[in-house]
């Protein structure tokens, strides 16, 4: 078989992969036999990756098109293939995408339970600003909202590695405003994880490594498995087991001088993953598909240490109490498509949800302790859980019309959700008095349940002008009952001057609605000399604050760019963005003191008399800023072909960004929501840039990868622990985390057709964070700024690939 007509048929049928919201799967799988026929496989591993020969990818993510393709597409789209996810060694999505698109972000930790949620963002802004999808459908949230401080704090994210990687056929990265086409969330970009949809054969991963320190072990195994379903359709499934070690990087606790502290590294979590996706053709005109994904975690993250005197009776050596999750995550989507009168037709329904039970051990109650003179060491704490119910229905049609240089794609379509959440409370022993040390829980006061429907409305038309003139028109109403009515539109248009130049362009409006933790959650948490609590916009500590109620976040977007491909193997394409966001949503205000502690004590916290009062500190969620966000994302790829020895794949891709605050509101009282601290998580924590270079050389059986990842500055405002400014909320040290370099290595051999074995090392130099100035170390065991976006400090990982495929 000629080789180009393989990637081009192999290529089409990922069309297949992905249902939009709304008609788009009408058209959307029909090449998927197809394709597993020819290739028998969608992660091809790294030796059997492209061959660099010509290759339009198609893409269902964006457009309602169904002929358009990455290179083509009037927005910037990046598509990661499973080849490229295999080879950075992850063994989940989350930390592979961030070694392949620069403009992916996460912070390096998350402290208490939503360290254990795994989130991306895109373009500097939040990962609630970044809608996930998969296969075309809406991604349920996560139940645990970030409360502590960084960048992500406010957020109630996608978990995106409760999808398996080994079900993962392809990522498509849409980094531009799509509001307009898939609703809420969708204001920095969207992400649509498109599953495999095989009709035969088997493939078997195992990833194990560890740190360089000598900690950490990572272990991760994974199976996919496809067959076809009589001649009419497939059914593909694939399972996961990952296991991750604690890491441990704390700098010497200043009271004992010793490492006490284990909180500042990796929780330790061990996560099962399992999913399906099918499609069976019932008739010439109907087909049935699903597909569903179920994930369990359990897991652990360590508290600050405490020491002695806290509990001398129960702890005569101190103690670190040790948080836990058990984690239930859940999706599944039935739906029916199929063609009439030339109408392309989807109706299909997606429930998903996100449940959590939060523990406490190796801790105490210190109001039950010194009363009775015991207490117990292991508590309930809280419970959340989070549903989302959504029902889609659309229809598209390509019209022929005369005086158009190609067909004239128009959609329509409506959306109804039903969200809801749970707050459960704690045993009684997690909330009496002072609560569980290093986490109060929940009592029935702060309990209850809450909901919502939102039903929307689209249009979608798109067409083609005149040659290489393409133009596409978006617009969208929302109603949600608690959030009220939203329109967005959005207008993009590309033209090709010729096949070595283009130019493309997008103007659209987005919002995202408050999500029902942002208006409901409440939580406190309390450190060895210092106590955070955080409690509801509409709660009477809040009120007395002088708290107003929630309304979406609202944007508008410009992107502006060109695409070059002057030679046949070379492909560049830069995007210029533009976004502003007015009344974005974040954990607010700047109370502490005994303004604080009344806060709390009516929302049923009470705060340890050996806490200082000007060490705690009350938030609830707001709309604190509007803010800019501009940037510029940069992708180029070129082939060396090198004859018998091979073929180089180089790439390259980089993200320039800056976001600047342009408003600070003010509460009922007149006081600023946000302090200089609070605002620098918007501006300044993530990257300035990050550049990814680097290339893949594959010659006969042996491939081998080198990546550069280069992370530019990020500037942190630091909190005093000591002296006369200590744990003020005005006056802070800024601190500059310089640009550093990782570079990843693998190493892969084709053993036999049917094993493969790689050897691999991210973060070969053992590169970290700059470790902070003493002063600003908290107990002195904070060595890193933890909420920093940056490179982080857990140094150099080094792992053993085994692949297997029949």
């Amino acid at each position: 078989m000629n080789r180009k007509v393989f990637i081009l048929t192999a290529t089409t049928g990922l069309v297949a992969a992905c249902m939009l919201d709304g008609p788009a799967a009408a058209y959307a799988q029909s090449a998927v036999q197809a394709r597993r026929i020819l290739t028998k496989a969608s992660s091809v591993p790294a030796a059997q990756a492209d061959d660099g020969g010509e290759k339009e990818q198609i893409i269902v993510t964006g457009t309602r098109d169904p002929h358009q393709t990455a290179r083509k597409s009037v927005s910037p789209i990046q598509v990661v293939t499973a080849a490229q996810l295999a080879q950075t060694g992850q063994a989940d999505v989350r930390d592979a995408l961030m070694q392949l698109a620069p403009s992916v972000a996460r912070s390096a930790r998350v402290n208490g339970s939503a360290n254990m949620t795994d989130a991306i963002s895109l373009r500097g802004l939040t990962p609630d600003q970044t809608l996930i999808l998969v296969n075309g459908k809406r991604r349920h949230n996560t139940a645990v909202l970030s409360n502590n401080a960084g960048p992500q704090q406010g957020t109630t994210p996608v978990d995106i590695d409760m999808i398996p990687v080994s079900a993962v056929d392809h990522i498509e990265i849409l980094q531009d405003g799509a509001a307009a086409q898939y609703g809420s969330d969708a204001i920095a970009g969207v992400v649509n994880v498109i599953l495999k949809h095989g009709t035969g054969g088997f493939e078997a991963q195992a990833i194990n490594g560890g740190y360089e320190a000598g900690d950490g072990f990572t272990s991760g195994e994974s199976f996919n498995w496809g067959t076809s379903l009589y001649g009419r359709g497939f059914f593909d499934v694939s399972a996961e087991y990952k296991y991750q070690d604690h890491t441990f990087r704390a700098t010497p606790d200043s009271r004992t001088g010793r490492n006490d502290f284990m909180d500042i590294g990796n929780p330790r979590q061990q996560r099962e993953t399992i999913s399906y996706n099918m499609e069976f053709e019932i008739n010439r005109d109907v087909k049935l598909y699903s597909f569903a994904t179920f994930g369990h975690r359990n897991g652990e993250s360590y508290e600050d240490y405490r020491t002695p005197s806290t509990a001398v009776a129960m702890y005569p050596y101190g103690y670190s109490p040790q948080e836990s999750i058990d984690e239930n995550d859940f999706g599944v989507t039935v739906g029916f498509k199929g063609q009439k009168y030339k109408w392309d037709w989807d109706v299909s329904t997606t429930y998903g949800g996100d449940s959590e039970q939060m523990g406490l051990f190796n801790s105490v109650n210190k109001t039950i302790l010194a009363a009775t003179g015991q207490t117990p060491t292991r508590f309930s704490l809280m419970s959340f859980s989070n549903t989302q119910w959504t029902t889609d229905a659309g229809v598209r049609r390509a019209f022929d019309v005369p005086v158009l240089a190609g067909p004239l794609n128009f959609a329509l379509g409506a959306q109804y959700r039903y969200d809801s959440y749970h707050i459960g409370a704690g045993d009684y022993a997690s909330y009496y008095g002072l609560g569980a040390d290093s986490f109060h829980g929940l009592s029935p006061q702060n309990a209850g349940n809450s909901n919502r429907d939102v039903t929307a409305g689209y249009v979608d038309v798109s067409a083609e002008l005149l040659k290489g003139w393409q133009i596409d028109l978006a617009g969208r109403f929302e109603h949600y009952t608690d959030a009220g009515d939203t329109e967005t539109g959005k207008v993009s248009s590309r033209y090709d001057v010729n096949r070595y130049f283009g130019l493309r362009g997008t103007i659209s409006s987005g919002f995202r609605a408050p999500t029902l933790a942002e208006e409901h959650w409440s939580n406190m948490s309390v450190a060895a000399t210092t106590a955070s609590g955080y409690i509801p916009v509409n709660s009477a500590g809040a009120r007395m604050l002088g708290a107003k109620a929630l309304k979406p976040e609202r944007s508008t977007n410009f992107s502006a760019g060109i695409v070059l491909n002057p030679l046949r193997d070379l492909h560049v394409t830069v995007d210029a963005y533009q976004i502003d966001l007015r009344d974005r949503i974040m954990a607010a205000g700047v109370y502490n003191g005994a303004t604080a502690i009344e806060a709390l004590n009516l929302n049923g916290f009470q705060i340890a008399p050996d806490i200082s009062p000007k060490a705690v500190t009350a938030s609830y969620y707001a709309n604190a800023a509007s803010t800019r966000t501009r940037g510029l994302d940069i992708t180029a790829s070129y082939l060396t072909r090198l004859g018998r020895f091979g073929r180089i794949n180089w790439d390259v891709s980089a993200n320039f960004n800056q976001t600047n605050v342009r408003h600070v509101s003010e509460d009922g009282n007149g006081n600023a929501l946000l302090n200089v601290q609070q605002q620098a998580y918007l501006t300044s924590y993530t990257p300035r840039n990050k550049v990814i270079f680097g290339g893949v050389w594959h010659y006969g059986k042996m491939d081998f990868a080198v990546h550069e990842i280069r992370y530019g500055r990020t500037t942190s405002e630091l909190e005093y622990y000591t002296g006369a400014n200590a744990y003020s909320n005005t006056n802070f040290m800024r601190f500059v985390n310089t640009p550093r370099y990782e570079t990843n290595l693998v190493f892969g051999y084709q053993v036999t057709p049917q094993w493969r074995v790689a050897l691999g090392a991210n973060n070969v130099g053992n590169a970290k964070q700059r470790k902070l100035p003493e002063q600003f170390r908290y107990e002195g065991a904070y060595g890193y700024d933890v909420n920093a976006e940056q490179i982080g400090y857990n140094g150099g990982f080094y792992y053993l690939q085994v692949n297997y495929k029949l």
